[in-house]
């Protein structure tokens, strides 16, 4: 595996990627081909900075299967672009409630395990199955972690361990970003209720909450909060625990802390959207990633928990024993894993949310 890089001055993942041309502005795809006669590519729909450094290139060399790489922002995107039918991609990386939405869609493929072998030989025993898919059917674990608040430690007073430094409070105005993705359940956590909350009373106070507090809001960030963090156009931010982490081996400046009431603890898969073009490179790729060596290059890069505990062998000290990274079971203890609500409480929830938007 590629050795970890010490602290200072380092190529951005989001800089890597764009140079790399695995990046594409549009994908275009031929028909389908039969899966003894598939073409050597793989079209990969992925969130950004989220693989590893020499990942796509080193699969190639191994396989001499080009992957085309496209990225979306939030489950929501991924969700649209495919909801119409599959524009052609072979793996996506949705979310685990995005993963049992999907499936009663019937918009993911099941899996070959017979074509996984590195599943059952790599992967942690807690994450061969999962609620959201029994038998790990359709799904297979890629990385998991929390949602937090990442911070400049220099820019503000203690260490901000509450939600209500970013929802209410108007400490910072102008000086904090929150995610699209996420932020209704993190309201719902601070008024001490589930994250997954049915019930419209509640979700109508945490909207109300986030509509008080949206002049103080310098931006819903499309998960580039890391980033605003980063050039010092924040000082809070609402982000994914890995974005943190990679801005913080860039500025000693920058931490991370999972708030008092709780949050989001996640688990992001990789699946087979039905109407994959080419279903065989799929699992190959699915396969390689879950390699002892290429899962620890790709976590060593991307600072998220590996859900390979045959990778974590082979990871140092410094990334296995990273609170920010693999939080402490107190810590999960407060947060909840999202679950797929039905349709009709999603509608509620993207309503209320479009009201937030729209104040």
């Amino acid at each position: 595996m590629k050795k970890r890089r010490g602290r200072g001055p380092r190529l951005s993942r989001r800089s890597f990627l764009a140079g790399t041309g695995a990046v594409a502005a549009g994908l275009s795809f031929r028909p389908g081909l039969s899966w003894a006669g598939e073409e050597p590519k793989l079209n990969f729909y992925n969130w950004d900075t989220y693989i590893g450094e020499t990942t796509l290139d080193d699969f190639k060399d191994a396989t001499g299967i080009e992957v085309t790489m496209d990225l979306f922002a939030d489950n929501d995107e991924l969700f649209a672009k495919l909801k119409e039918g599959n524009p052609g991609y072979d793996v996506i990386v949705p979310t685990n409630d995005y993963v049992e939405r999907m499936i009663r869609a019937e918009m993911l493929t099941p899996l070959d395990h017979g074509k996984i072998p590195n599943f059952r030989k790599n992967v942690a025993k807690a994450f061969q199955d999962a609620e959201f898919d029994p038998g790990r059917k359709y799904s297979m674990p890629y990385m998991w972690g929390t949602q937090g608040i990442g911070y400049r430690k220099s820019k503000v007073d203690g260490v901000p361990d509450s939600w209500k430094y970013l929802l209410d409070s108007d400490r910072y105005s102008g000086r904090i970003a929150l995610l699209s993705e996420g932020v209704l359940g993190a309201a719902l956590k601070y008024l001490g209720y589930s994250y997954n909350s049915k019930d419209p009373k509640e979700i109508k106070e945490a909207e109300e909450l986030l509509i008080r507090q949206k002049p103080h809001i310098k931006v819903f960030a499309e998960d580039n909060g890391q980033d605003l963090l980063l050039s010092g156009e924040v000082d809070l931010t609402m982000e994914w625990n890995g974005d943190i982490l990679q801005v913080m081996e860039e500025d000693d400046d920058i931490s991370y802390i999972v708030p008092k009431e709780g949050s989001l603890v996640w688990q992001d898969c990789l699946c087979i959207p039905t109407g994959a073009p080419h279903p065989d490179n799929a699992h190959r790729f699915i396969n390689f990633i879950l390699d002892a060596e290429v899962g620890a290059a790709i976590a060593d890069f991307i600072q998220y928990a590996t859900p390979n505990e045959a990778a974590r062998k082979l990871l140092p000290d410094e990334y296995n024993n990273n609170p920010a990274i693999f939080p402490s079971e107190e810590t999960l203890a407060r947060c909840e894993a999202a679950i797929y609500l039905g349709e009709d409480v999603q509608r509620l929830r993207d309503e209320a949310w479009t009201r937030v938007l729209a104040a």
